[in-house]
C-alpha cells in the first residue's frame, strides 16, 4: 500500500496555488500550444512548398503543350490525306476492283466521299441535336473542318472550310475560344465569324407572315423575322458583358448554361469530329444516293 504522501491530488495542486501562480501557468500552457502549432504549421510548409509546387505545375503544362504540338504536326499528313480523299483529289486506297466497278458510274458524276463532314457530326449524339434540317442543305457543302491552338490567350480555333453554295458568301467560318485556364478549363469567351448570308437564305432566321387586321388600308400581309434553332447560330455565341452589375443572378446563370453548352459543341466538334473522323472514311449510317435538301429561309 502506498504512502498518501506519494499519491498526486489535482485539488491539493490547485489549493496551493495562488492568483498569481495559476496566471503564470496558464500562459505557460498557452505558449506551449502555440510553439506545437507554429512547429506543425512549418512541418506542412516543408512537406509541399507552394513555390515548388507551382514550379512543377508549369514544366509539366509546358511539356505537355510541346508533346501536343509535336503529334499536332505529325498528325498533320493524316489530315490532308483525308481532305485529298474526303473531296476527291486522290481515290481511297484498298477499294477492291469489284466495288470500283459497282460505282464506276457515280464515280463519274461526283468524286470523293458526299456529305462525308454533314454525316459525320450527324452521327455524333450533341452535334446531331443542334443541325435542323434546313442546315443539312448548307452543312453539305463543307470541305473540312480543322482545329488548333492558340497561345496567346489561350484556346482553341475550328476552321469551316466550305465549297462556293447558295445559302451564304464567306468561304471559312470561325469559331474560337479563349480560356482563362485551359486546363480546369475555365472558358472567357467565344467568338465567331458573322456569316454573310444571301438574301432569303438565312438559316438562323425565320420568316412570318400575318394577315392584315380587318378594315386595315393596307392589304399587304405583315412579315417579322424571328431567331430559330440552327446549327449555325454556333457562330454567334453568348456575349459576357464587360461590367457583372449589368446582369442579376438568374441571368448570369442562364449564361454561364449557355457558354457550358456552347463549349461542349466546340470539343465535340474538336475531339469528335476533327480527329477521330480521320480513323476512317467508311462512316456509320452514311446512306449513298440520299442528298440533304438545299438550304432555304423559311
Amino acid at each position: 500500500m502506498s504512502n498518501d504522501k506519494d499519491n498526486f491530488n489535482l485539488s491539493d495542486l490547485n489549493a496551493a496555488l495562488n492568483m498569481e501562480d495559476r496566471a503564470g501557468l496558464v500562459n505557460a500552457l498557452k505558449n506551449k500550444i502555440q510553439s506545437l502549432a507554429g512547429q506543425h504549421s512549418d512541418l506542412l510548409e516543408n512537406l509541399a512548398p507552394k513555390s515548388q509546387h507551382d514550379e512543377l505545375e508549369a514544366k509539366f503544362l509546358e511539356e505537355r503543350a510541346a508533346l501536343e504540338a509535336k503529334y499536332q504536326k505529325l498528325y498533320q499528313p493524316l489530315y490532308t490525306k483525308r481532305y485529298e480523299i474526303v473531296n476527291g483529289v486522290v481515290e481511297a486506297e484498298g477499294v477492291t476492283d469489284e466495288a470500283a466497278t459497282e460505282e464506276e458510274d457515280k464515280a463519274a458524276e461526283e468524286k470523293g466521299v458526299p456529305d462525308f463532314w454533314l454525316t459525320a457530326m450527324k452521327n455524333n449524339e450533341v452535334l446531331a441535336e443542334e443541325i435542323s434540317e434546313r442546315d443539312e442543305g448548307a452543312l453539305k457543302y463543307l470541305k473540312d473542318i480543322k482545329w488548333s491552338r492558340i497561345d496567346n490567350p489561350k484556346g482553341f480555333k475550328l476552321e469551316f472550310f466550305f465549297d462556293t453554295n447558295p445559302c451564304f458568301k464567306n468561304s471559312v467560318l470561325t469559331k474560337t475560344y479563349h480560356m482563362i485556364d485551359e486546363d480546369e478549363p475555365i472558358l472567357e469567351k467565344a467568338i465567331g465569324t458573322e456569316i454573310e448570308w444571301y438574301p432569303g437564305k438565312c438559316l438562323t432566321q425565320k420568316i412570318l407572315k400575318k394577315k392584315p387586321k380587318k378594315g386595315s388600308k393596307n392589304a399587304k400581309p405583315i412579315t417579322k423575322t424571328e431567331s430559330c434553332e440552327s446549327f449555325f447560330n454556333f457562330f454567334s455565341p453568348p456575349q459576357v458583358p464587360e461590367d457583372d452589375e449589368d446582369i442579376d443572378e438568374d441571368a448570369a446563370e442562364e449564361l454561364q448554361n449557355q457558354m457550358e453548352q456552347d463549349y461542349d459543341i466546340g470539343v465535340e466538334l474538336k475531339l469528335q469530329v476533327t480527329i477521330k473522323s480521320a480513323r476512317t472514311l467508311t462512316v456509320d449510317g452514311q446512306q449513298q444516293g440520299e442528298r440533304p435538301p438545299e438550304c432555304k429561309q423559311q
